[in-house]
């Protein structure tokens, strides 16, 4: 503290400056008359403490605080670097009976000034309130009748209270999500070439695209058609061959040719991490050399053209197991340390700072941490590449619902599972395809065991305790292949429908035919729900 009395050169001053008191600045909107009232309208010191202490939410301001239909206004945090300064000025007073020139001296008058502390944080509010909505109706004579007393729990009340009619009053949380203006451009009218035809809508109501798709002639077959084509569309070929006109490219058709060689049927995410290319081109060459399984035990997989796996009992190797990792306590842990691809926590409101879009999980998530006996030396490229779509004891999947082929569940104890059934073969179903029935289920319980395990082994806090009487019983029901009857049915995670009706709708859901810019460098696919990409509307 200083005086101006003491340390003042000129009209300066010297004031201590105390850098361990740290601040935060809240520009009121307001008139505040009383502080109480204002603290209130911003849920209290504890209210204010938790807003400060947590980054991704804003401060709230309510100004009808016992309203509950009342929707805030909200502040934005940003870093300051101000200081609070305490001024006071001291006037020495005139005594009784001075004469008239005495009293005609200037008054003595000192000020002292202290710097209080440093203001880090600062709370405004820029943006607009939401729109408010009372609680009240209208009566038949036009009147305005409030609701409150009808709707809101004052007091203890009897069971006639919550047995009489009120009038229905349901407003919605929030009205708009956005609390600042912005400028809306409209998008003129494209003009497009001469010649062109606007594209064929469905019955259903859709907002009419922006452009025309771009055919890559993919040819889509359903489980229950009758035959396959031995030879791709002669316009895939055409549209290839005008899109390969660099060497690389034909380096690429080679190493594509030998990988349906070798295998005749292929995952999207697989073929990616088997070959060096932008992804593009595979939009490109996969219908010159296959055709997309629409439904069945092969869904979603590129087929080699000629080859019918419903007539081949060895194409069992090859079956799609849509896999999805259970969680919740009826498993007996709440969650897994596996990336989720969407969350509901990304959708913006008004109360949150926007978030970053969601990362896409990289090829070094994918390695780290995964194994038991992680290995001490880096793995090879092709190694990181394939946690992408092959399953080994011992590792997360990188997401919580994946596609895999049965041939990528490298397991002996699943691998028994698929072929106990060889040579015996007699019918290829669409639920089951060559392997016995239930098979996928008994492969998605053993999986979710090993999982269960190598998370546990991980992080052991993630799991309820459990007795080892529990613990025994559950390892001797798995050891002799029976699962107790909760285990026995497959839940779908995430509220999704039934597995094959989801990857359907995704299947036609998934792209909206704009080209997207993917990276040079691999990565696991980040475009729909499940791991393994549905890409039929890019095709057609």
């Amino acid at each position: 503290m200083a005086s101006g009395s003491d340390k003042t050169v000129g009209t300066s001053s010297v004031i201590s400056l105390d850098t361990q008191k740290r601040l935060v600045c809240i520009e009121y909107p307001a008139v505040v008359k009383n502080v109480g009232n204002m603290l209130t309208t911003l849920g209290g010191e504890e209210g204010v403490s938790k807003i400060y202490a947590d980054p991704s939410k804003r401060l709230e301001l309510y100004f009808r605080p016992k309203d509950p239909y009342c929707h805030p206004v909200c502040a934005n945090r940003f870093p300051s670097t101000n200081m609070l300064l305490r001024v006071k000025k001291k006037t020495r007073k005139r005594k009784a009976g001075m004469s008239d020139a005495q009293q005609e001296t200037p008054r003595e008058v000192k000020f002292e000034m202290e710097i209080v502390g440093i203001v880090g944080s600062t709370f405004k509010f820029q943006g607009m309130s939401d729109f408010q909505y009372l609680a009240m109706h209208t009566g038949h004579n036009g009147e305005h009748i409030s609701m409150y007393d009808k709707t809101l729990l004052w007091k203890l009340e009897t069971e006639e209270f919550f047995t009489k009619d009120v009038p229905l009053f349901i407003p919605p949380p929030i009205f708009s999500r956005l609390d600042t203006p912005v400028d809306y451009y409209y998008r003129p009218d494209i003009q497009h070439r001469e010649g062109y035809n606007t594209p064929q809508l469905s019955s259903e109501n859709l907002i009419g695209l922006s452009r025309a798709r771009r055919p890559h002639n993919a040819i889509f077959v359903n489980f229950e058609d009758a035959d396959v084509p031995d030879k791709p569309l002669e316009a895939a070929v055409n549209n290839w061959a005008k899109h390969s006109s660099h060497p690389n490219d034909k380096r690429l058709e080679a190493e594509v040719r030998k990988l349906f060689e070798a295998r005749p049927v292929w995952s999207k995410n697989a073929i990616k991490a088997n070959v060096d290319t932008h992804p593009d081109k595979l939009k490109w060459l996969l219908p010159c050399m296959a055709y997309y399984m629409i439904t069945g035990p092969w869904r979603s997989l590129w087929v080699r053209v000629g080859y019918d796996p419903r007539k081949d009992p060895k194409a069992k190797q090859y079956q799609v197991l849509d896999f999805r990792i259970r969680c919740g306590l009826k498993y007996g842990y709440s969650e897994l340390p596996v990336k989720a691809k969407r969350s509901t926590y990304n959708y913006s409101l008004p109360i949150t700072v926007k978030k970053n879009a969601p990362q896409v999980v990289s090829v070094q998530d994918l390695t780290q941490g995964m194994s038991i006996h992680a290995p001490s030396k880096k793995l090879n490229a092709r190694k990181q590449r394939e946690y992408a779509y092959v399953f080994r004891e011992g590792t997360l999947p990188p997401y919580r619902q994946m596609f895999y082929q049965l041939c990528d569940l490298d397991v002996e104890s699943l691998q028994k599972i698929i072929h106990r059934n060889d040579g015996s073969e007699t019918v290829c179903t669409e639920r089951d395809g060559w392997c016995l029935p239930k098979s996928n289920d008994d492969l998605r319980d053993a999986m979710s065991h090993m999982i269960k395990q190598t998370a546990r082994s991980q992080r052991p806090a993630l799991f309820s305790t459990e007795s080892k009487e529990t613990a025994d019983k559950e390892q001797l029901n798995y050891e002799s292949g029976e699962e107790e009857e909760e285990e026995e049915e497959y839940q779908p995670s995430d509220g999704s429908e039934n597995e094959m009706e989801t990857a359907d709708k995704e299947q036609l859901n998934y792209e909206s035919g704009e080209e997207e810019e993917e990276e040079e460098e691999y990565q696991p696919s980040d475009g729909s729900e499940n791991e393994m990409e549905t890409e039929i509307l890019d095709y057609m």
